[in-house]
This record gives C-alpha cells, sequence and structure tokens, in this order.
C-alpha cells in the first residue's frame, strides 16, 4: 500500500488543503492527514488548543475517501519529524512525504530545505520517496528533485496565514474554507476571541439531521412520527437521539469524529446528557433555539501483562474492577505523585464531568455539571483508605491506577460500561483532541437535574 503522508499545521485547514488531499487520494492508496502539535518556528501552531484544531480536520477531511486524519501529535502534544513518521508507517506500506517544491529548490547542490534544516534531511534526501507538489511562485526544475520523487502538478492556491488575517479583521472567508469549517470557527470564536468559547447560541431550524433511536420504545416510535425518519449521514448536520444516556454513549461512540452536534432527547429515566420532551414537542422540530456545549473526552491507556499499551477514548468514564472474589489491590498516582499507596477496594474509576451523574455517583461521588472544567477519580467500595471516596482533578491532571498484584488480585478495565479485558494498569488525562458537542433547548436548566438528586425530599 503506498500512503502519502500529509502534514502540516492546517491552523485552520482551508479549501486549498483539501485540494490537495482530493489530488494525493487519486495517486496514492491512503492519505494521512496529520495535523503538526506544538512547533518551535511556528507559534501559531499553539494560537488556538488543539481540541479546537483537531476538529476543524476532521470537519474539512473527514468523509474524504482514502482520507484519513491522524490525530496522535495533537493528542500527544507533540511534532513528528519526517524521518519519525518514516519509521512509523514504514510497516504498513510504501511511505510517501508530501512537500512543495519550495522545500526542494536548491536540492541539486545539497541546499534545499529538506537537506539542510530537517532533522536527518539528508538521509531523508537519498533514501525517502517524495511526493512534490508544485506551489505557485516555487517552479521546480528536474535537477532539483529528489533522487525517489513523482512531481505532482496542482493549482490550489491559499494559505492558513491568509484565512486567520481575514477572520481577525471580520472579513468573508467563504472563498477559503468549507461551511462547515466556517460554521464551527464562528460558533466557538475560533482565531478572534483571545479564548475560544466552550459554548455558543445556535439554532438547528431547517438543519438536517440524522436520527438514532430504538424504534421498540412505545415513547420513541410515537416521537418518530412527529420528527420524521431523518436523512441519511453525508447530508446530516446534527444527530438526534432518541433514548436514554445509555443511547447517548453508544451514538457518541460511533460517531464522534463525525463532529456534528448531537441533540437527545429522553426517553429513559433521568436523561442528564438528554432534552426533556415536554421541551422539545413545545415548539417545531428541529428547535430554533438551543445551546451547544463543548464536552471534553478522556483519553485512555490500558497497560496489558505484557506490556503492550492500547489506547481509546472515553465520553462518560473508565474503570478497572476486580475480576475474582478477592478485592483488588490499587496504587493511584496523580502527575506521576503517590497519592494513595495502595487503594483496597473493589475497584476504582475516572469520569468527566458529564460522567460524573453516572457510576461515579453510584460510588458516592458528588455529580458535576457537565460543563465544570474538572473531573473525579473514585473508588468503589473503598476499605483502605478508611473514608475515601473520590478526589476532584484539574483538567491538565494525569491519573495512573496500577494493579499491586496482577497475578493474584486480576483485574478488568472498562470504558463506558465496554469491556477492554484484563489489564494491570489504566493511564488517563482529560483529551487534547477528542470533545463532543452536546445540543441542549435555551430553556434546558443543566443544573436542576443535579440539584434534584442532591437535595432530594426525604418528607
Amino acid at each position: 500500500m503506498r500512503i502519502a503522508i500529509f502534514g502540516g499545521s492546517f491552523n485552520p485547514p482551508g479549501r486549498h488543503h483539501q485540494a490537495v488531499a482530493e489530488a494525493l487520494a487519486r495517486e496514492f492508496d491512503e492519505v494521512r492527514v496529520i495535523p503538526c502539535g506544538p512547533r518551535p518556528d511556528k507559534a501559531m501552531t499553539e494560537s488556538i488548543p488543539p481540541v479546537y484544531r483537531a476538529a476543524l480536520a476532521d470537519l474539512a477531511f473527514g468523509g474524504m475517501e482514502r482520507v484519513v486524519v491522524d490525530l496522535s501529535d495533537l493528542e500527544q502534544d507533540s511534532f513528528s519529524r519526517n524521518w519519525q513518521l518514516q519509521e512509523r508507517f514504514s510497516q504498513q506500506g510504501e511511505v510517501w512525504h508530501v512537500v512543495g517544491t519550495d522545500l526542494i529548490t536548491g536540492g541539486a547542490r545539497a541546499a534545499s530545505a529538506i537537506q539542510t534544516s530537517w532533522e536527518r534531511g539528508g538521509w531523508l534526501w537519498e533514501n525517502a520517496r517524495f511526493a512534490v507538489l508544485t506551489r505557485p511562485g516555487h517552479e521546480a526544475t528536474t535537477a532539483d528533485l529528489p533522487p525517489h520523487s513523482r512531481l505532482i502538478r496542482l493549482d490550489a492556491p491559499g494559505s492558513s496565514t491568509e484565512i486567520r488575517a481575514r477572520l481577525s479583521h471580520g472579513q468573508a472567508v467563504d472563498d477559503l474554507i468549507s461551511p462547515r469549517v466556517r460554521a464551527y470557527i464562528e460558533r466557538y470564536g475560533l482565531y478572534r476571541a483571545p479564548v475560544p468559547g466552550t459554548w455558543a447560541h445556535a439554532s438547528l431550524r431547517d438543519q438536517p439531521f440524522l436520527l438514532s433511536a430504538d424504534a421498540e420504545n412505545p415513547r420513541v416510535a410515537a416521537w418518530m412520527e412527529k420528527i420524521g425518519p431523518g436523512v441519511r449521514e453525508g447530508r446530516a448536520g446534527f444527530i438526534s437521539v432518541l433514548g436514554g444516556d445509555g443511547a447517548m454513549l453508544r451514538c457518541i461512540r460511533e460517531h464522534w469524529r463525525e463532529r456534528r452536534p448531537f441533540f437527545g432527547i429522553n426517553a429513559g429515566h433521568l436523561g442528564f446528557l438528554m432534552n426533556a420532551p415536554g421541551q422539545v414537542f413545545s415548539c417545531d422540530f428541529p428547535p430554533e433555539d438551543v445551546i451547544l456545549r463543548q464536552l471534553p473526552m478522556l483519553f485512555l491507556e490500558f497497560e496489558g501483562e505484557d506490556g503492550t499499551v492500547r489506547s481509546a477514548y472515553g465520553f462518560n468514564d473508565a474503570w478497572l474492577e476486580r475480576s475474582t472474589s478477592q478485592s483488588a489491590w490499587l496504587e493511584v498516582r496523580v502527575n506521576g505523585v503517590p497519592r494513595i499507596p495502595r487503594l483496597v477496594s473493589d475497584g476504582a474509576l475516572v469520569a468527566t464531568a458529564a460522567g460524573s451523574t453516572a457510576y461515579a455517583r453510584s460510588m458516592g461521588a458528588s455529580p458535576l455539571l457537565a460543563d465544570t472544567p474538572a473531573w473525579l477519580v473514585v473508588g468503589s467500595n473503598v476499605m483502605e483508605p478508611a473514608h475515601w471516596r473520590s478526589a476532584l482533578l484539574s483538567t491538565d491532571s494525569c491519573v495512573e491506577i496500577r494493579n499491586l498484584s496482577p497475578q493474584h488480585r486480576p483485574v478488568e478495565a472498562f470504558v463506558d460500561g465496554h469491556s477492554m479485558g484484563a489489564v494491570v494498569a489504566l493511564r488517563a488525562r482529560i483529551s487534547r483532541a477528542a470533545a463532543v458537542e452536546l445540543a441542549f433547548c435555551a430553556s434546558h436548566d443543566m443544573a436542576d437535574k443535579i440539584a434534584a438528586i442532591q437535595f432530594q425530599s426525604h418528607g
């Protein structure tokens, strides 16, 4: 398989980037789009938080045939050099590095940017393969081409610098970015406000929607007659979920990379992630006035007994649970510091603020508002240390929960209720790249349900 590595800041991704990806997809089996993490030579890569850049990349390139958006650098807050990408993907196929003609100018004299400024640039020039894209103002000569290269002629003017400049001055950018990218930028004030927002007023009126529903639920079946069947996935502006929080979690797990807002209608019990039916059906559907809240996901790593590490994302929570009749012996570290050297319990859990109303609450933790800038680590049926139940964490904290006795007291891992099998350790933090937009009716009071369970009437 021939893999084209298309790296860049994509800050933001423009129509010219999309044209490049489409052209590459006609030439290669897979185009791997890799938004870079922080770069010392490009301070603008940190002009907005990575979670927004990740969403913009998915919005710009998601759904393109043969194109894969790789968020690993944004998630790890790193910048992978081309020689590292060469090593990473060489086991999967024939690697081609995508560069512009500006980077090969002077190649015949060993004076190109690749040869003089890239790490291991000389070795890459002689041994790696390059897909060279023509760039306006930088004419390529045959003598300057790397030994293993192919020239792809493409006229795709545009630059992220120009897009940012126009946005900062309130000028139109419709000719430079796609509608979904523009809508997301406007929603959160990207490239305009010093600190982007995490919520925004919006309208879903007249937007086509993808329907996710359990048709066997009598209430859901009646609602489907009211709102209609929805549309095919490619045309949807948002996803309407009919059911309870479990239905919403399943839908998020399947569709979050599409970066469409999720609008839930509660047919379950409490429905912390859902809208009340009375609010929804008091007016026409889709609703005119909604609030979109961008809520973070967890980035999780699970270490197996053989030392292998698997990663996953979770929206609500992740936990370790004893696999036998014996209690688990766990060590809890926060930012590398052993906060609980030995936790004797049935297990331990980490939860986002949105997930604090679920399993974490049943373990005794106080629930948080979904947009609280914090998350939790919680113990399950804790015996030692006595009286400890949970701890509140800042959004930049990293947690490691390690099994102290994996041979005699094995544990199983779960993410949003789905088993990850036997593990010896769980590492977790708030993701830098993964987030979900939930849509609520403007009249929805996020605090009301939290208050109801905290101040229950016992009369």
